[in-house]
């Protein structure tokens, strides 16, 4: 009888496709993924560690299932697995702060799941050992066009990581020391997983690294100075994978996330005008607009040089919808400086925006500096900033009342436009009678706040129909 294995995913894109190449791997060894963790003999939980909040997630599922399988005598054999950021990114303290974890693998372990589950089983841990733990040193590892992976997304869409780790010195971030230096994949590679989507059904391919616009510059030795962006030259990776991707037959969209200010070019602004299967919509945490906030923040650009940058780029791609994350009370962050950034959200109009309240982690440059705002600061600067972006979002969705809009649904009643990459921005309403996962051409006949209503008069979603019952 097969093993029977649970795994639970927490965290952003980059460590679903983690999961997804680990389940990969659990079918071709012959084992059985299950959704239900009660049934389960193996239960794996992949963690995510990028802010204190995620950790208290990933923490309280750990627990949340130890508690489960000691209340079950029949699953009291079964077996607790912790894989992912947390795990790498605290190996040396988890085994002896969790004993009741029955083993630790980190990010460069999710091709060897399988043994590993298997090794775990054939020898049966005492009560006084200690759990065994997998990592070895910081993550090299990349997934490749033929790396078994099964998707966990819908049929319709899904996520293509090009890079693994990060090269950029931000000090409030600890990602290069959890996932290590910047690696690329080869364009040949990235295409060859892309084609196999396309031929599988897929409509959406959406491009995932640490930093996208890196993708390819790994090779050079040296990194640009501070505030200074790359030489446009240096981006052609980037624009050759577009390219390429663009050439691939099929009606689908591609979508670029995560991508870094310094490393933009008027090339790569170009080639996504001139690609039409390249969705108008990019994703380019900016942190801040203050100069004196990016420059203790590390981030490789001037305050110009971004409004600059995103002038540019709204100038050259007609319709482009610019989705920006910024941070508020970070150490040092003045009452101006927030002043600043609202200036500039306000003169900017994104039309997709988030905001972190900074997280003080350990094992950054941002934690040991003096000057930490108060949690009640932070709180109070993220109610700023969301509250104008939320009258600006609303003027955003009214402009397209009227509009024709291409979409694709993700289920019956509920779609996105290319302006929304999935989970992370807003929703388009539509007749229930489209068919999910594929694309239609919509009226937007409403609006509500970040949504988008594309329905037949007196038709409501489901949502608004349970919010007004509640009032």
């Amino acid at each position: 009888m097969s093993i029977k294995v649970s795994l639970i995913s927490l965290g952003c894109a980059k460590n679903l496709v983690d999961s997804e190449i680990m389940v990969g791997h659990l079918h071709q060894a012959g084992m059985t993924v299950i959704p239900e963790a009660e049934k389960a003999d193996v239960v794996i939980v992949n963690t995510c560690s990028f802010i204190d909040s995620s950790k208290e997630e990933s923490i309280g599922h750990i627990l949340e299932i130890n508690q489960q399988r000691g209340l079950r005598k029949r699953r009291q054999s079964q077996k607790l697995i912790v894989a992912g950021c947390m795990s790498q990114r605290f190996s040396k303290d988890l085994p002896t702060a969790l004993p009741e974890v029955d083993a630790f693998i980190g990010l460069d372990q999710v091709t060897k799941v399988a043994p590993i589950i298997e090794e775990i089983f054939a020898k049966e841990r005492g009560k006084k050992e200690a759990p065994a733990s997998f990592i070895e040193g910081r993550s090299t590892w990349i997934p490749d066009y033929d790396t078994p992976r099964f998707r966990l997304t819908p049929k319709h869409f899904a996520y293509v990581k090009i890079a693994e780790g990060c090269n950029h010195p931000c000090t409030f971030c600890i990602i290069p020391q959890i996932r290590g230096r910047h690696r690329s994949r080869t364009v040949e590679s990235v295409v060859a997983e892309a084609r196999q989507l396309v031929q599988e059904g897929v409509k959406e391919i959406n491009l995932i690294s640490q930093d996208t616009t890196f993708f390819g510059m790994d090779s050079w030795e040296q990194r640009p100075s501070p505030r200074t962006p790359v030489d446009s030259s240096r981006g052609t990776a980037l624009t050759t994978l577009l390219r390429q991707l663009n050439a691939i037959e099929g009606d689908f969209w591609i979508r670029l996330l995560y991508t870094h200010p310094a490393h933009w070019s008027d090339e790569l602004i170009r080639t996504i005008a001139e690609c039409p299967k390249v969705a108008r919509y990019i994703d380019i945490p900016l942190q801040h607009i203050s100069d004196p906030m990016l420059g203790l923040m590390q981030r490789e650009t001037s305050g110009d040089y971004i409004r600059g940058l995103i002038r540019r780029i709204r100038a050259g791609i007609p319709g482009i919808a610019v989705r920006t994350t910024f941070i508020v009370g970070f150490p040092g962050e003045t009452e101006a400086d927030v002043d600043e950034l609202c200036a500039f959200i306000k003169e900017t109009r994104f039309e997709r925006l988030g905001v972190f309240r900074y997280s003080q982690e350990e094992g950054t440059r941002a934690a040991k500096m003096g000057d930490q705002i108060p949690a009640r600061v932070k709180e109070a600067r993220w109610h700023r900033l969301m509250a104008l972006q939320k009258e600006i979002a609303r003027e955003v969705s009214k402009a397209h009342v009227g509009r024709q809009l291409r979409v694709l649904v993700e289920e019956p009643g509920i779609a996105r436009g290319e302006a929304d990459a999935p989970d992370i921005d807003g929703r388009v309403y539509v007749p229930k009678s489209l068919p999910a996962g594929e694309f239609a051409d919509v009226a937007i006949s409403s609006f509500h706040d970040y949504d988008l209503l594309a329905l037949p008069k007196g038709e409501e979603p489901v949502v608004y129909k349970v919010a007004k019952q509640a009032q």
